[in-house]
C-alpha cells in the first residue's frame, strides 16, 4: 500500500515537475522590459521606454547607437520570425524543419541570394555597413541576454543560429519574393497559350485593363471584345475532339500580396496639412509581420529625429511612418520585375548557349541544403549570364530567369533616408534611390503636398523584345541595359483633384505603363472604391479615413446580383424552392461583405462558379495539348469574362449548355445547393465561410495551438473592395496619419508586439484590429523603461549632444 502511494506520489509530481520545467524555461527566454543592460558597442545609454501595448519608444545618441537597440529589441522578442525569414531567402529552412522544406529550399537556391546578400554588403557604403554591423551586435547581444533560447528552438531541439550583417539583407530579399513571380511564371503560361491560341483569343483571355480600372493618369481601358467565331469556334471544336476533363476545378479568387494607400492635400483636410492612409496586405502569421517603434535622436544631420511607424524585424530600417514632416507608406506595384529568357543551345551541346558575344558555357554551382533528420541534399544549379537556368519550356528549350532581386545593385539600405525627408519632393527625390522591392510610394507633408512614385530600382528594357512573353536575349542590344535614372521615374505631384490613392491595379499608361511594365496588375475594382470613397471628402479627419478603409461594400459583385436576379426572373425560367431562396436572399439592395450576410455569399459563389468554369473551357486546347497545365490567367479575366455574359456568343460556349442562360442559371443552382446542403431554406452566411485563423507556424503542434495561435473569429471584408480579409491574409498593419499630428493618427496591428506567448504584449491589440476600434499611432505614456547602457566610457562631448 506504501508503494502504490509512493507511485502515485511520482505519478502526479511528475509530470508536475516537467510542467513548471517547462513554465520556467518559457519564463527564462522572456524579453527584459526594466532596469539597465549593458550593451557592448554603445556610445552612450539609450532609453527604451514601452507602453501599455509595448509599443517602444526608443531615446538614442546616434543612428548607430539606435540601430544597435533596435536589434537587440528585435532579437528579445522576435528572433525566430527574422531567423525564419533569412532562412526563407536563403533556402536554409529544411535546417530547421526537415524534409517537409526541402521543396521550397530547393526553389529558392537556384537564385543563390545568401551570395547576393553579401555582394549588396560588400557595395554599400561605409556608414550604411556600419549601421548592419551595428543592429547585427544588437541582435546578437538581446539573444545571448535571454537566461532561455526563444521556445521555439526548445520545441524543435534547435540552438539559435548567430546573426551576420548579411542576414538583414536577406530579410530584405525575402521580401521581394514574397511581393513578386521570382520565377516568371507568368511569362511562361503567357507565352504557352499565345503558342496554342490564334492572337485575338490570346489578346482576349490578358485584357490590358477593364472598365474597373482606375489610374492616377490616363483613362480607363476597356476589355476587348471576344473573337468572332470564324476567328476562333470553341464550341465546334469542343463538339468535335471533346475535352479530357470537363469538370472545373475548384476556384477560389487569389489574394494578390498588396496594400491600400492613399493621400489628401492640405486643401481637403480639416487641418491643412496632407493626410495619409495605410493599410498593407501581407499573408499573415504570428507574430504579426511589423513591430512598432517610436524612434528619437537629437541633433542628428542637424536636426532632432522623431519618427513612428513599423520596422520588419531582421532590419533597422523603419519601413513606413511619419517623421514630422512627411508621412510614407508602400503597396506593391505588380510592375514587371522578371523575364523568362529562351537560352538557344549549341545544337551539339546544351551546357552552351548563344550569347551576344558568341556561345558561352553555362556555369556549374552545387548548393548543399542541410536537412534536419536526413542526410544533406545536394542540388546542382546551372547559371547563364541572365540567372539560374530553372527547366525547359513545352517544345524543350532551356529558359532562365533575370530577376531585379539577384542583382546586388538594386537592393540597398537607403530606405533610411525617408526619415529625414522634410517634404514631399525631398521624398520623391531619394526614392530612385532606395534599393528595395519595387513599390507604389504614397506620400504626403505637413504643408498639405502630396506625391506619388515608385521606389526601387526599374531595369532598363532593350532590343524590342516583348517582356510578358519569353524571349531570346541572344542578339545584340537585347535585354536588361542597367538601370533607369531619377530622372526618368514616374511621378505624380499635387494633382488636380488632391487626391491620390493606389491599390495594387495599374496606376499610369502609355510610356510610363511601359517603363514599369506588367507584372500581374489586380483588377481595378479596390482602386475605384477608394478612389470614389475620396472624392468627397473636403475637410477630412483620421476618421474619415478608417470608414474607407472598413469599406466592405461589395460594389464589384453588385452587378453579378443583378443578373441573377435577372436570369431568375426570365419569362419561362423554371421555379423551384432553391431559385425562390436565392430571390429572396438577393432582394436586399445592398450588397456587403459583411460576416451575416447570406447575399454576398450567395453572389460571390455563383460569380466563382462561372469564373472558374468559363477559365476551364477557354483553355480547352492548352489542357489537350498539355495535361498537366492548370490555366490562371490574367487578374483581369474578370474583363473578359463579363464581356461573355454580356455579348453571349454561342461559339464561345460549352457545348453542356445549350444556351449562356442555361449556364449561367445551371451554376446559379449549384451555388445555392452549396449554400444550402440541408435543404433548409438557410443559406450560409460570409461568416460562416470567411473565419479569421491567424497562426503560429509552429501553432498546428497538438495541445499548442490555443496558446500559440490568434483566436479565430468570422470576420467582414473580401478581395474586391477596400476591407480586404479572408482567413491568413489582409491588412498587416492599419493606419492613418497627418505629419506634424501624429497624436490625431490611429494605428491596428492584427497581433501584439511580442513573440512570446507568456508576454502580455503577445495579443495586445489584436482585438483592436478585428473590430477597427482605433488605437492611437504614437505610443502612450511608458509602462516600463530599459536603460541600455555603453560599456565603454561616455564620448567627452555627450552633454552637447543631448
Amino acid at each position: 500500500m506504501r508503494s502504490l502511494r509512493r507511485l502515485l506520489l511520482l505519478a502526479v509530481l511528475l509530470p508536475a515537475g516537467a510542467f513548471f520545467a517547462g513554465w520556467a524555461a518559457l519564463h527564462g527566454s522572456l524579453p527584459q522590459l526594466d532596469g539597465s543592460f549593458d550593451l557592448v558597442g554603445l556610445e552612450a545609454p539609450v532609453t527604451v521606454k514601452r507602453d501599455r501595448l509595448g509599443v517602444p519608444e526608443l531615446n538614442a545618441w546616434s543612428l548607430d547607437d539606435l540601430a544597435r537597440a533596435i536589434g537587440f529589441l528585435h532579437a528579445q522578442e522576435r528572433f525566430f520570425q527574422m531567423d525564419l525569414q533569412r532562412r526563407s531567402a536563403a533556402g536554409e529552412l529544411s535546417e530547421l524543419f526537415g524534409s517537409r522544406a526541402l521543396a521550397h529550399d530547393r526553389s529558392m537556391r537556384l537564385h543563390r541570394l545568401r551570395r547576393v546578400a553579401g555582394q549588396i554588403l560588400t557595395g554599400l557604403t561605409a556608414g550604411h555597413r556600419r549601421m548592419l554591423e551595428a543592429y547585427t551586435d544588437g541582435v546578437n547581444a538581446g539573444l545571448g541576454a535571454l537566461a532561455v533560447s526563444p521556445f521555439e528552438y526548445l520545441l524543435l531541439r534547435q540552438p539559435p543560429r548567430a546573426w551576420i550583417p548579411e542576414d538583414s539583407l536577406l530579410v530584405v530579399l525575402a521580401m521581394y519574393a514574397d511581393l513578386q513571380d521570382e520565377n516568371a511564371d507568368s511569362d511562361a503560361e503567357r507565352g504557352y497559350l499565345r503558342s496554342v491560341l490564334p492572337a485575338p483569343m490570346y489578346r482576349f483571355l490578358y485584357p490590358a485593363g477593364t472598365r474597373w480600372d482606375a489610374p492616377l493618369t490616363g483613362p480607363a481601358v476597356d476589355s476587348p471584345s471576344p473573337p468572332a467565331a470564324e476567328v476562333y469556334d470553341l464550341r465546334s471544336i469542343a463538339e468535335a475532339v471533346g475535352d479530357p476533363d470537363p469538370v472545373a476545378p475548384e476556384y477560389q479568387p487569389e489574394m494578390a500580396v498588396g496594400s491600400n494607400n492613399w493621400a489628401l492635400a492640405g486643401r481637403r483636410t480639416a487641418h491643412g496639412g496632407g493626410m495619409l492612409a495605410s493599410d498593407m496586405h501581407l499573408r499573415q502569421r504570428v507574430p504579426a509581420v511589423w513591430y512598432r517603434a517610436r524612434f528619437k535622436v537629437a541633433n542628428v544631420r542637424g536636426r532632432n529625429l522623431d519618427v513612428t511607424g513599423v520596422t520588419l524585424p531582421g532590419t533597422p530600417l523603419m519601413i513606413a511612418g511619419s517623421n514630422g514632416r512627411v508621412a510614407w507608406s508602400f503597396t506593391n506595384s505588380y510592375g514587371d520585375w522578371t523575364d523568362r529568357v529562351i537560352l538557344e543551345s549549341h545544337p551539339e551541346d546544351d551546357g552552351r548557349y548563344l550569347t551576344a558575344d558568341g556561345y558561352r558555357d553555362l556555369q556549374i554551382h552545387r548548393e548543399t541544403i542541410r536537412v534536419k533528420g536526413s542526410e544533406d541534399a545536394v542540388l546542382e544549379v546551372r547559371n547563364s549570364r541572365w540567372g539560374p537556368v530553372i527547366g525547359r519550356d513545352r517544345q524543350g528549350r532551356l529558359q532562365s530567369v533575370r530577376w531585379l532581386a539577384a542583382m546586388p545593385d538594386a537592393t540597398n539600405v537607403r530606405l533610411l533616408e525617408m526619415m529625414f525627408a522634410d517634404s514631399v519632393d525631398e521624398a520623391l527625390r531619394v526614392a530612385p534611390e532606395i534599393g528595395m522591392p519595387q513599390q507604389n510610394l504614397v506620400v504626403a507633408d505637413a504643408d498639405g503636398n502630396i506625391g506619388w512614385t515608385i521606389i526601387g530600382k526599374i531595369p532598363r528594357r532593350e532590343g524590342g523584345f516583348d517582356p510578358l512573353l519569353p524571349a531570346s536575349w541572344a542578339r545584340p542590344g537585347t535585354g536588361w541595359n542597367g538601370l533607369i535614372g531619377a530622372l526618368e521615374y514616374p511621378r505624380v505631384v499635387n494633382p488636380a483633384s488632391g487626391q491620390i490613392w493606389t491599390a495594387n491595379s495599374r496606376t499610369v499608361g502609355d510610356a510610363e505603363l511601359a517603363l514599369i511594365g506588367d507584372g500581374g496588375y489586380g483588377l481595378g475594382a479596390r482602386s475605384r472604391q477608394i478612389r470614389n470613397g475620396l472624392a468627397p471628402l473636403q475637410k477630412a479627419t483620421p476618421g474619415d479615413f478608417l470608414k474607407i478603409q472598413l469599406d466592405d461594400r461589395a460594389l464589384f459583385l453588385d452587378r453579378w446580383r443583378r443578373l441573377a436576379l435577372d436570369l431568375l426572373a426570365m419569362p419561362g425560367a423554371r421555379q423551384t424552392a432553391q431559385r425562390r431562396l436565392a430571390a429572396s436572399v438577393l432582394a436586399d439592395n445592398e450588397l456587403r461583405a459583411s460576416t451575416g450576410s447570406q447575399a454576398y455569399r450567395l453572389v460571390r459563389e455563383f460569380r466563382n462558379l462561372c469564373y472558374g468554369r468559363t477559365r476551364h473551357f477557354l483553355t480547352l486546347e492548352a489542357r489537350r495539348a498539355d495535361p498537366d497545365y492548370r490555366p490562371r490567367l490574367s487578374r483581369r479575366f474578370e474583363g473578359a469574362l463579363w464581356q461573355l455574359v454580356e455579348q453571349r456568343p454561342r461559339h464561345l460556349l460549352d457545348p453542356q449548355y445549350d444556351s449562356w442562360p442555361d449556364f449561367l442559371l445551371a451554376a446559379l443552382d449549384d451555388s445555392v445547393d452549396r449554400l444550402d446542403p440541408d435543404r433548409d431554406g438557410r443559406l450560409e452566411t460570409w461568416g460562416d465561410y470567411n473565419i479569421v485563423r491567424i497562426n503560429h507556424p509552429l501553432g498546428k503542434i497538438p495541445l499548442l495551438g490555443a496558446y500559440l495561435n490568434m483566436p479565430p473569429h468570422a470576420a467582414a471584408g473580401d478581395t474586391f473592395m477596400p476591407r480586404v480579409q479572408s482567413a491568413n491574409f489582409g491588412a498587416s498593419e492599419r493606419f492613418a496619419v497627418a505629419p506634424g499630428r501624429e497624436a490625431e493618427g490611429y494605428f491596428h496591428m492584427p497581433g501584439g508586439q511580442s513573440g512570446h506567448p507568456l508576454s502580455a504584449y503577445y495579443r495586445a491589440g489584436f482585438r483592436a484590429w478585428s473590430n477597427g476600434e482605433p488605437l492611437p499611432f504614437l505610443p502612450g505614456e511608458p509602462a516600463h523603461t530599459l536603460q541600455l547602457l555603453p560599456v565603454s566610457p561616455l564620448p567627452s562631448d555627450l552633454s552637447d549632444r543631448q
